[in-house]
């Protein structure tokens, strides 16, 4: 592959032109074919036979819609290059996305026996857990786009207008396939009988409740919340399967140590170990102390990462967990 081939394929990408992409991506194959790379060149082609086989519609990209008080966006729509790799979380998690996406996939099968994929989960645990990188590596592996909602600016001060914004985004999906993430949930789905509430906000859970449980269309829908608690009991039934995303284990805290300290040369480093002294960290929390570990090896101009930096790294994440959960006390 020479660098006009890969200029050319990151500016396909890039400008979102498909045909641009598999032009240049024929091209690239038959030059490997050419040099005998028959391994390289069959790979090739069976990754490019089965994302023509899946290509969508391309929809011409709908306005995105604002809040009439202030034209702030209501949502924000991202595109992610992840895969199975980058997620590190339970089993019963990744079991929950699979059988998702093997329903999309096979939604032509289901509909002979009458039946309908899932399109509509609930995430549900502790912060830093992977519930929003739970959603990038799923719209990879679909190949929709991913959809933000930004509630700081659906919440309007105007009465009616948060319900306003609010279908206006439903509109919007409408008009695609997306996955569609409305994080921190428990903005508009929390107890209609809380008495610290006003009636606005129970108008606006009601009418939510209304809306995704009228939603048809082919866009996946993903709410998550680090507060199960506060959701209104009629909001759980609305979804199509709930996932708990729990804390990491051991193993999986050793996963993560080992994901987040691959860009960077180290020294031995004892994986179990770092695993044991982190028992009460997120995966966020671990990446966190991952990277400020490198940055501070790249700065300091080490040629390699060593122990004492990681640990040093990890017992400034402890201090700054116990005062996080001082707060919140």
């Amino acid at each position: 592959m020479n660098s006009d081939d890969i200029i050319s394929l990151f500016e396909a990408f890039v400008s979102k032109d498909e045909d641009k992409f598999y032009s240049v991506a024929n091209k690239i194959i038959r030059d490997e074919e050419r040099k005998k790379h028959v391994f390289v060149a069959e790979k090739l082609k069976n990754i490019v036979s089965e994302k023509s086989s899946n290509r969508k519609l391309i929809y011409k990209m709908p306005p995105i819609p604002r809040d009439n008080e202030k034209g702030f966006k209501l949502l924000d729509v991202k595109n992610f290059l992840l895969g199975w790799d980058d997620l590190i979380v339970s089993e019963s998690v990744k079991n929950s996305v699979q059988t998702l996406i093997s329903e999309i996939k096979n939604e032509e099968l289901l509909e002979t026996y009458g039946l309908t994929p899932n399109r509509k989960l609930l995430f549900y645990g502790p912060p830093g857990t992977g519930k929003t990188l739970t959603a990038k590596v799923l719209s990879s592996i679909l190949g929709y786009p991913l959809v933000v909602v930004k509630f700081e600016a659906v919440i309007s001060s105007y009465l009616g207008e948060t319900s306003t914004n609010l279908r206006k985004i439903f509109d919007f999906i409408e008009e695609g396939q997306w996955v569609v993430l409305f994080d921190e949930f428990d903005v508009v789905g929390k107890k209609r009988d809380d008495p610290t509430e006003h009636g606005e906000i129970k108008r606006v859970v009601n009418n939510f409740m209304l809306m995704l449980e009228d939603y048809s269309g082919e866009s996946i829908i993903l709410a998550s919340t680090n507060h199960p608690h506060i959701l209104d009991n009629a909001v759980w039934r609305r979804f199509d399967d709930v996932v708990y995303f729990d804390m990491p284990d051991k193993t999986r805290r050793e996963l993560l140590f080992r994901k987040n300290l691959r860009v960077i040369k180290k020294e031995e480093i004892d994986f179990s170990k770092l695993a044991t002294m982190t028992k009460n960290f997120s995966g966020a929390d671990i990446e966190r102390a991952c990277l400020n570990a490198v940055k501070k090896s790249i700065l300091g101009d080490e040629n390699i990462l060593n122990y004492d930096t990681l640990r040093n790294s990890i017992d400034f994440e402890k201090k700054r967990i116990e005062c996080q959960n001082k707060v919140i006390k």
